[in-house]
Order: structure tokens, then sequence, then C-alpha cells
């Protein structure tokens, strides 16, 4: 809603918008969808509308009258999101009214701390308002038994017996207009909470799919369902959906989940994603860089059943996929194809030299499985791995090579190399869930189908198809190309034109131009001379664990070492600007005529780095 309205168009244009960009992404990476849906429909509409009732009747609604953040200048209450401010949990700056992206917190928008309103940049002020609440108090020990009952990773129970052991309070699930989403039955004027209507349309995609196939809705969403139920999620928002949202199932007739995963967050080269370091990585500028399946490869690799965070190392990220998928599994069909092409017309032989060796390989899919369906996914890898290990020593020491410069060894170099695709065979075909096109193309040359109950049954007296290539190394000019990509195509910075340039006090700016200048307290912990400049020095600030690079036109005022160690006031969000120096990464200010009369900015004594400048 808030950035439709920055946009200037509508919330439903903007999504509209943004579902064919992801729909788009999402098959660009090869993930399909039996059902790819939205939670503003008319199914969703119809199964809040629905649920309130049910849970009004059922005696779980109540209404009270609560202090609200109201924005005086718009004459408005303020939604969670038209709010941002200082987390009173963990004191992160620039967070929402509702949760803290920072430590997860969620609270009151009232609780806040130096509030500021996203429409109209005024301080809020507190008005009453009468709010409508769910129960969730009454189902604290239904919760407490779903918690520790399987249903949730032993993190995200430990971590939700805090709220228990505080004792639950009633959820606040209606919002006052304008807000984006359901009015709700018989309240003019308020809005279902984003958190009370949205794991609803998981219900609401379904119907679609039922009425689209002719599936029965309930029985898979009643309360007797014998059907597994799941929900994927990031940890961010384990609260919704593993406490509020089976309160609101048991109170309104429905089942609840089978289990509720939660995962971690990305980061990359062990940092958040930053935009200044070109790290800030959108879908599709990987995809026109890189192919999906390298990345798909690296999260299956990284990822656990649990909610840890997974790093994208831009190097670990190439080597791991140059040595795995390169080196270690299609190798075997690049080296035992072209003897098998070259001196028996791509015929199999009819038997295999270590049929051993190759069952141990297929008794190992059971423990492979058993991983992919506990979602251990790097177990899994690890195991695959370890098998295409073993495929290659085998190689390795038959060396078909020398065998083929051999007199009388045409036979053994056929039934070894058989022997090597039909373990590439089974190799691809437990890498499949991950690898789905690469698998598509070794099916196509092993001329077969890569199903795992037929693995038991290797490919003799068979003829293959010409080898292609598979999947080719990844370069590190091309990651190089990414990052590059990703840096310079940030949103520029805005010029200012008009009359600022000649009288800066003459100019009038809006606050929501003011708004977006993010001014953070920075300590110089490095200053050195720049060759080659006149007037500039490199400096290393740091913002309380980020670093910055930043080139100051402040040479004439100030040596390099009468600088180190001072607090200055830098401008944090400025868009990276190339110079032939380097990138430079932001704007420390500074004051006076020009030549030695310039003077940085400092703080008072008690500021820290990192500190907003308010």
């Amino acid at each position: 809603m808030l950035r439709a309205r920055q946009d200037g168009i509508s919330p439903e244009e903007l999504i509209d918008a943004t579902r064919k960009e992801h729909e788009a992404d999402f098959a660009d990476f090869l993930i399909n969808f039996d059902n790819y849906y939205t939670t503003h429909s008319d199914e969703n509409r119809e199964i809040s509308s629905s649920i309130y009732l049910k849970l009004r009747d059922n005696g779980y609604i109540r209404t009270e009258t609560i202090k609200q953040a109201y924005d005086p200048e718009a004459g408005m209450f303020l939604p969670d999101r038209f709010i941002r401010g200082t987390c009173p949990k963990c004191g992160a700056d620039d967070q929402y009214g509702d949760n803290c992206e920072a430590c997860g917190a969620t609270y009151a928008p009232t609780e806040l701390l130096n509030p500021v309103s996203a429409v109209s940049g005024a301080i809020p002020i507190e008005k009453d308002s009468e709010q409508y609440f769910f129960k969730l108090s009454k189902f604290a020990d239904m919760l407490e038994k779903w918690l520790h009952g399987g249903h949730v990773q032993s993190e995200i129970a430990n971590k939700l017996n805090e709220w228990l052991e505080e004792g639950l309070q009633d959820w606040d699930i209606s919002r006052n207009a304008p807000y984006w989403g359901f009015e709700i039955p018989d309240a003019p004027g308020k809005y279902f909470y984003v958190w009370m209507d949205a794991p609803m349309g998981y219900m609401a995609s379904f119907k679609n799919l039922c009425d689209r196939t002719g599936l029965s809705f309930d029985d898979y969403w009643g309360e007797n369902s014998q059907y597994e139920l799941y929900h994927f999620i990031g940890k961010d928002i384990a609260r919704f959906h593993t406490l509020f949202w089976p309160a609101v199932l048991e109170a309104s007739g429905f089942r609840k989940p089978t289990a509720v995963f939660c995962h971690g967050f990305l980061t990359v080269n062990g940092q958040k994603m930053s935009k200044s370091r070109g790290t800030f990585i959108r879908a599709r500028t990987y995809l026109a860089h890189l192919k999906p399946e390298y990345l798909r490869y690296y999260y299956a690799a990284k990822l656990s059943d649990g909610v840890d965070d997974i790093d994208l190392n831009l190097e670990d990220f190439r080597q791991r996929v140059n040595a795995d998928l390169v080196g270690k599994v299609v190798n075997i069909a690049s080296r035992c194809a072209g003897f098998i092409k070259k001196k028996f017309d791509n015929q199999l032989s009819a038997e295999l030299p270590e049929a051993g060796l190759y069952q141990q390989m297929v008794d190992a899919g059971e423990a492979i499985a058993d991983h992919f369906e506990r979602r251990e996914y790097s177990k899994a890898v690890r195991e695959i791995m370890t098998l295409a290990d073993h495929a290659n020593v085998y190689i390795d020491e038959q060396k078909p090579w020398v065998l083929a410069k051999q007199e009388g060894q045409e036979a053994l170099v056929q039934q070894v190399c058989t022997q090597g695709l039909n373990m590439f065979r089974l190799l691809i075909t437990y890498l499949s869930p991950i690898l789905p096109e690469t698998a598509e193309k070794s099916a196509a040359f092993l001329n077969t189908e890569l199903l795992w109950d037929s693995l038991g049954r290797p490919l003799l007296n068979h003829r293959i198809n010409e080898f292609k290539p598979l999947i080719t190394r990844i370069e590190k000019e091309q990651t190089d190309a990414m990052i590059a990509y990703s840096t310079q195509n940030m949103p520029a910075a805005e010029t200012v034109t008009g009359p600022l340039a000649d009288d800066p006090i003459s100019a009038e700016i809006q606050f929501d131009d003011f708004a977006k200048i993010d001014l953070r307290i920075a300590r110089i912990v490095k200053a050195e001379q720049v060759e080659g400049a006149d007037k500039l020095l490199q400096l290393t600030l740091d913002l309380g664990g980020q670093t910055k690079n930043v080139f100051a036109g402040i040479k004439s005022a100030y040596a390099p070492e009468d600088l180190e160690g001072k607090l200055t006031v830098m401008v944090a969000n400025l868009a990276p600007r190339k110079m032939r120096f380097g990138l430079s990464e932001g704007m420390v200010l500074a004051a006076g005529s020009g030549g030695k009369e310039l003077y940085i900015l400092s703080p008072d004594e008690g500021a820290e780095p990192g500190m907003r400048v308010k």
C-alpha cells in the first residue's frame, strides 16, 4: 500500500506487476507450482469472513478501546507499516510498527521508540480507537501441546516457550482504514490485520485449486483430515504461523498444519545483502549471469532441517559447483561417453565388471531419499558426493584411457565405461530434485527415464545417444560481472536542481525528500593520502560493525593523522560512486568556506558509531 502510493499507482496494479515478475523468476529458477495464487482474492475474502464469523459466534472475539498512533497532519490512524522508529526490544533503528527485522520481536505500534509517520513525517500522537481482539489467551494449553508435539522445529518451540511462560495476550486483529485488505464483517472502517487473513490465503489458494480440479476442500482442510499439510516460512514470521494461526484454526473448526518448517536468512559473503557492495542480487540479475542450477545446488549443499542462516560465499560457491558438479559428477559421463561412442557405436556392454560396487550405490539411495524426506538436503548432497568420489576412484584405478591403447582390452574398456555411465545414471537420478534441467538432458543422453525405482536394473546392452556438455564451470569473471552489474544498477542518487544550487537557504524540499537521507555517526579508523588527487583523502569509516570507504575533499584542511579516531557524520545511504581512485561509498559532512576553512561535523561526547542522526 505504501509502495503503491509512492509509485502513484493502485495496490492492485503493483500486485499484478510484482506477481508477473515473481512467476517469471520462479519459472526460470525451475520452480513449479500446482497453484500460484494471491491472498487478495474472492476466495480469501470469503474464507476470512467465514472464519471471523465462526470466531465471533464461538465467543473468541472481543472489543476494547485502546490508544493508537494517529498522524495529526494526515488526519488518519496509522497502521503498523505506516510507522517507523526504534525497536523497543533491541534498539534497532528504522523498524516497522509491528515487528523488528533485526531481532524478530513483535510489539504494539505505540511501543515503538522515536516513531515517525511514513505518510507525512509527523510525530504520531495517541488517540482512542475501538479494536477487535482474538482471545489467544484461551488456547495456551492447546498451543503448548501442539508446539511440543513434533509440529515445529525444537529451536522454534523453545523460543515460543518464552511467550507461553510470559502468558499469552489477546491478539489485536483489526486495523483502522485506510488499510489494504478485507473489511471486517459488520465493522465498517475496520480491516483485518494482515497476519489475520494472510495465512488464510493458503486455504484460499487450495480452494481455488479445488474449484479448478474437482478436489474436495473439506477432505483436506476439515478437522478430521488424514492428509499431510506443511508450511515453509522464514523464521522472522514464526510467531504468526506457530501461535496465532494454529489457535485460529482450532477455534474455527479446521485442521492444523502437520508441521511448520522455518528457514533462516540469507547472507552474501558473510554479511547482510548490501547494495553498495553489489551483493543485493536480484533473482533476474543472477539469471542474466549464471545458470539457476548452480544456486539450487549450492543452497541444497548447505540447507538443513534447522533454522540456521545460509551464507552465499561467492568464492566457495564457485569452487563447490565446479568441483562437485563439473569435476565429480558430469566428468564421469564425459570421460566414459567418448570411448563408448568412438569404439562401440554408443552401445553399452552386456554386464558390469563391478556389480557389487553398483549395488552398493543403489542401496545408498534409501538413505538419500530419507534425507530428502526429512529436509536434510545437505546430508543428501554429502552422501551423493561420497558416491561420486567412489565412482571416480573406480574409473581412475581402471584407467580406460590406458586400456584403450592396449591390444585385446576392448571388451574391458566397454565394460568399465558401461560401469561408469551406470554410476553416473545413479548420481544424476539422486540429484534430479536439485538439478531438474541437467537430469532431463542426462536422460536424453542416456536414452532412458531417470526413475529411482528402476535403478536396481542397470542399463546393459543399451544404446545411448551422443554426449553433449551438461553443465559448465563457473568462471570468476561471471560472478565478478554479476557483482559489478548489481553495483552499477543501484537506484541512482537524485540530483538536486533548481534554485538550491545557487541559494541553498531559499530552496525548499519536502519532508519525504529529507527522510530519504540516512545520516549516521561514523568513526574514522583510517585516513590516507590519495595518490594523484589534489583535494581528496581516503577515509575508512566504522559505522558500528560495518565499514565503508569514502573519498572526501578535505585534504586542504586536514592531515590524515589528525583525523584518525575522530567521530563524524556521514550520509550512509548515498549511492556508491565510481571514481578513478576507487569506489566511494558515502559522504562525510563538513562546513566552511573552503580551503583551510573547512570543518568536518563532529557529534557531542557519548555518540557511538552506527547511531542514526535524528
